[in-house]
């Protein structure tokens, strides 16, 4: 079980995934996770830099669709300025709505990244159906109610992980 939790890569932030290796990669398109992921879980709306990234991703012809497991009004509230596509409520990490998500892309599993802040929403429901994970570090350190519950065991399942040599970054706050 652990296996399906260990995401593909590890990265201090969305900003320090390198979008030229990426497109190397043949990577066309981008599922990503809204709340700590792109910005606080609190903050309603993106952050220049955030801005910034999401015209660089045009920019380079990769497609973005938000997958969240937050409210129509707050997914929406964040990704309509910014015109970006995306997908509320999605019981993430059940993969319907990763799979809605490429179909609208018109993309394959192999040429999506899933970008996150959380193991057993994120990169599990992206594992699970083989695209590539990337996990972030959180960037908040505070959480809504069920994601406290979620970090804790998270928490367990990092230890074993690196007790079992599965991975080698440093601890997250």
């Amino acid at each position: 079980m652990l296996e399906k939790l260990m995401p593909n890569q590890y990265a201090e932030s969305i900003f320090s995934i390198d979008i030229d290796e990426l497109l190397k990669h043949q990577i066309r398109a981008i599922i990503t996770d809204l709340d700590n992921t792109l910005v606080e879980w609190d903050r309603p709306q993106a952050t220049p830099e955030v801005q910034m990234w999401f015209n660089r991703l045009r920019e380079a012809g990769i497609q973005v669709t938000v997958i969240s497991n937050n409210s129509h009004a707050r997914v929406h509230s964040f990704c309509d300025p910014l015109g970006v596509t995306f997908i509320a409520s999605a019981r993430k990490p059940t993969g319907q709505a990763f799979m809605r998500a490429i179909k609208a892309m018109n993309v394959s599993v192999e040429e999506t990244v899933v970008i996150g802040d959380q193991l057993f929403t994120d990169v599990l429901g992206g594992n699970l159906l083989g695209f590539h994970t990337i996990l972030v570090v959180p960037v908040a350190s505070s959480d809504g109610f069920w994601t406290r519950f979620n970090r804790q065991m998270e928490r367990v399942a990092l230890y074993w992980m690196r007790r079992k040599g599965m991975i080698s970054w440093k601890e997250r706050h």
